[in-house]
């Protein structure tokens, strides 16, 4: 490797005589310039772009193509480079490098040396030597075109060694994006001048047409390489420079330098890939400290977020704000500004983000220790802190928010935007935050209230998770159909009458028909949903309901509700022992206020007529249904002895007549059915009819085998949970979820909204709008929803726009100047159950290419497996329209 001589370490005795050129990373020699060299005479930069030339193939392709040995682009000579804006800042898009001639590659060396200069124990320690040893030749082929100041550069693997030539494909990768190099050296200018002796020395004129130059790389070299010779006490004292402010300032996707000497080098696994090509740069995994998974999803997808990154990369401190009682002191910054530039440091291994930890810890305890938590919670903790850590208002003015009082949406939505930026100015705001309408409504006077609010990211409901599946039992009353499940879809957070207008589409309910809806818990009814306010929410998955098909109600009719009972015979203690047992569901009818015992007994032959086993020599008509009805009350009031019988004893000691033994018994109870009160007589009314009569009937066994019990003796969950009877996968857009967020609907409950119409709090109707987009889009998806009774996670699958999410048809506020569509660049994923699981990270870093970061592990993805059920964090950047 021909690099520079040892004496060049000596930062007091600069050599002057080096003339080499130096290709280096832009913002790197420019930071050293406007910080060390600005002494008027700085030299002018003459800038060229790269495009593919004729013969250009794809620098992947390249490498994988063991018989291609020629990369060739053209660099065009911008004609007007001389004014151009060299100071401007190096944007995220693009990659921006640098020609610079020896003496002055030194001088910038030198001062990012000093930079980073650390003490220990009182020792200094200087970096310089390493960075020395990140210096390596590349051999370039010139050729002047015959198009006006462009040069053709073809760069070949039979002038270079192997793995240079595999980072110069990757330097110099112009099929997906731009690339600029500013030329400081004056060498290039050169080329154009028919002159041999004019020729710097380390060019050779190959032919007539050729000319061969040797550059030396610097700061490009992201190899993962241990150095020899280093002493466990050298590498703590790397370590703790990569803790400190790095003097570099790096860059996205290629355009970045920072010594490597600041990469920290563990022991951590490291995922080999595509991830260890040379000017792969930000592709760094973070090492899980414990159960930190759900840290490093949201850092990875923050430290590829353009702009952000740049901030950070750049002269952030300047702008912290140690005056806001909100913020951390700036604490919080500094950890993610030294963060981010580890992560886009050349060459740098796996990451452990333990001082990261240790101030979100201090900060937030709540993510203290080492338990799992939500990537999205501390996305958003973060963002909040960076905000108030890099606020440029000092001091925040009191401003009172003031109605709109019937002017324009636009000029009041601009007043509450100026009011927030009076108050809140940072690079978060300028990057990452929103404005949208919210319009309250009093369901009462009608009060209309409009406010425009800020957010920094929406949290979009699943459809899934504001519908329910409930499943009940129908069970008819007309004594033809048998009970029959119904499964239905009600909203999560409605009433009882939602869920009675469900039923009442899905059994086709008739007008003379309503339906009574009854939970059922050991054989009884323990609750009437009658009211038709009652939330839906009381309704647990566990439950038990049972949807009674009734005749519409009159003034008097009555209810009558009849519970089983059969004959349980058990040995206790070697005897043979006999008592009443509940089984079934209990069946409900609707009675006239005179009957009396034989209107009862019919009633409920014609209830059980539905279970009734039917042999071959019983017709199934009607007639001969209602013929068997009757002859069977008949028969039942010759053999029921017209003598009523008191319970004294309980239920448990009731013996049956052996003379009655093979007909129903009739027994009055409460809505227990806890006690028996007094026996049915067939012929005397039944007297004092509450509003509804409870009866407990007796079954003999010769009933028990002519009717099929099995009907009324089980009853579905209103929802199977578990592993085995799990939801069924589902699917949704983006764009319906997004729908669902901007519905109008009630607040709840514990949400009132004081009406200043009313002068009191109001159950009010809430409608938001997205006015003002960000130019980075955070969206989270609900997926984790919590109860009083349970935990949940929603394995839906979102269908998520990766190219083109076009909100145009979403957003209330027509800005023609701003574009409304974005771009996928990274999403945070979760995999696994409540609790626990796993995060990773998808990036979209450079290219077409695709990564994920799954801790220490960096690895390639194909485009087509970006979209899964996981998907919980996804975050989009603005596409300018052209």
């Amino acid at each position: 490797m021909d690099a520079p001589s040892e004496d060049l370490s000596d930062s007091t005795h600069p050599q002057n005589d080096d003339v080499r050129v130096y290709f280096v990373p832009y913002r790197w020699w420019k930071e050293a310039q406007d910080s060390n060299l600005a002494d008027g005479n700085a030299k002018r930069g003459v800038l060229y772009s790269a495009t593919p030339g004729s013969a250009y193939v794809g620098p992947m392709k390249i490498i994988n193509n063991i018989f291609n040995s020629d990369l060739v682009f053209n660099l065009r000579r911008e004609e007007d480079s001389g004014h151009s804006n060299e100071n401007g800042e190096v944007g995220v898009s693009g990659r921006d490098y640098a020609l610079v001639p020896g003496d002055l590659w030194l001088q910038a060396l030198k001062w990012h040396t000093d930079s980073r200069v650390a003490t220990k124990d009182g020792r200094t320690f200087s970096v310089m030597e390493d960075d020395m040893a990140d210096v390596y030749p590349l051999q370039l082929r010139l050729s002047i075109l015959r198009e006006t100041n462009s040069l053709g550069v073809k760069i070949t693997k039979k002038d270079n060694a192997v793995e240079f030539f595999r980072r110069a494909c990757k330097i110099f990768s112009v099929e997906s994006e731009l690339l600029h190099i500013w030329d400081f050296s004056g060498q290039t200018t050169l080329f154009f001048i028919n002159d041999k002796n004019k020729l710097p020395k380390d060019c050779q004129r190959q032919s007539d047409q050729e000319i061969l130059l040797e550059l030396q790389v610097y700061g490009l070299s992201d190899s993962l390489r241990c150095r020899e010779g280093k002493k466990d006490e050298m590498a703590a004292q790397h370590s703790n420079l990569a803790s400190s402010s790095c003097g570099a300032s790096l860059m996205m996707n290629g355009s970045l330098a920072c010594m490597n000497s600041n990469s920290v080098h563990t022991n951590s696994p490291v995922f080999y890939g595509s991830s260890g090509e040379a000017g792969s740069l930000g592709l760094t995994g973070l090492q899980n400290l414990g159960n930190t998974c759900f840290m490093n999803s949201a850092l990875q997808c923050l430290a590829h977020t353009p702009k952000l990154v740049d901030y950070f990369l750049g002269d952030y401190s300047r702008e912290i704000n140690h005056e806001n009682a909100l913020g951390m002191d700036g604490e919080i910054a500094l950890a993610f500004g030294d963060l981010i530039r580890k992560l886009w440091a050349p060459g740098a291994t796996p990451v452990a983000p333990r001082m990261f930890k240790s101030k979100l810890a201090r900060f937030a305890p709540q993510f203290s220790g080492f338990n799992q938590h939500d990537s999205q919670e501390l996305l958003a903790f973060l963002l909040d802190g960076l905000h108030e850590d890099l606020n440029r208002v000092k001091c925040k003015p009191y401003i009172e928010a003031k109605d709109g009082e019937g002017r324009p949406d636009e000029e009041v939505a601009d007043e509450y935007w100026r009011n927030h930026l009076a108050r809140n100015d940072s690079i978060i705001v300028d990057v990452s935050q929103g404005q949208y309408r919210s319009t309250l409504v009093c369901p009462v006077c009608k009060k209309v209230s409009i406010m425009f609010d800020p957010f920094m990211y929406l949290s979009l409901p699943l459809p899934s998770t504001t519908m329910r599946t409930m499943t009940l039992t129908v069970v008819s009353a007309d004594g033809i159909t048998q009970p029959s499940p119904c499964t239905i879809t009600v909203p999560k957070n409605g009433k009882c009458e939602d869920l009675i207008q469900a039923l009442s589409s899905s059994c086709y309910l008739k007008d003379d028909e309503t339906l009574l809806v009854a939970e059922i818990y050991n054989n009884r009814i323990i609750r009437y949903l009658e009211d038709p306010t009652d939330s839906l929410s009381l309704i647990r998955d566990g439950d038990r309901l049972v949807a009674y098909r009734l005749p519409k109600v009159t003034n008097e009719d009555r209810l009558v509700v009849f519970m089983h009972q059969r004959i349980d015979e058990q040995y206790i203690h070697g005897k043979l022992s006999s008592s009443w047992k509940a089984f079934g569901i209990p069946l409900v009818a609707r009675i006239c206020n005179s009957v009396n015992g034989s209107d009862v007994y019919n009633l409920y032959l014609k209830l059980i007529n539905p279970f009734q086993i039917m042999s071959e020599g019983i017709s199934n008509n009607s007639d001969s249904s209602e013929k068997t009805v009757i002859e069977e009350v008949k028969e039942l009031k010759d053999a029921i002895s017209p003598v009523l019988s008191a319970g004294a004893n309980g239920i448990n000691e009731t013996r049956v007549d052996p003379d009655s033994d093979a007909e129903f018994q009739f027994y009055l109870t409460d809505d227990k059915g806890a006690t028996r009160a007094s026996k049915l007589v067939m012929d005397e009314p039944v007297t004092r009819l509450p509003r509804r009569l409870n009866l407990l009937v007796f079954w003999p066994e010769k009933k028990i085998e002519q009717y099929d019990t099995r009907l009324i003796s089980s009853l579905p969950e209103i929802f199977k949970s578990g592993f085995i009877a799990r939801r069924p996968q589902e699917s949704v857009s983006l764009y319906r979820c997004l729908e669902a967020f901007l519905k109008e609907e009630p607040l709840g409950p514990d949400d009132m909204w004081y009406c200043p119409g009313c002068k009191t709090h109001r159950q009010a109707s809430k409608k938001l709008d997205l006015w003002r987009l960000p130019e980075i889009l955070v969206i989270h998806l609900k997926r984790f929803s919590y109860s009083r009774f349970m935990k949940n996670k929603l394995e839906t699958y979102v269908d998520f726009p990766v190219d083109n999410l076009d909100l145009s048809t979403y957003i209330t506020h027509k800005n023609g100047m701003v574009s409304n569509r974005y771009m996928l660049y990274a999403v945070s994923n979760h995999y696994g159950s409540m609790g626990g699981g796993h995060y990773t990270a998808f990036v979209h870093h450079g290219g077409d290419q695709w990564y994920d970061f799954d801790d220490s592990h960096v690895s390639p993805i194909p485009e087509d497996k970006i979209k899964t059920s996981a998907a919980y964090v996804l975050f989009y950047r603005r596409v300018v329209d052209v």
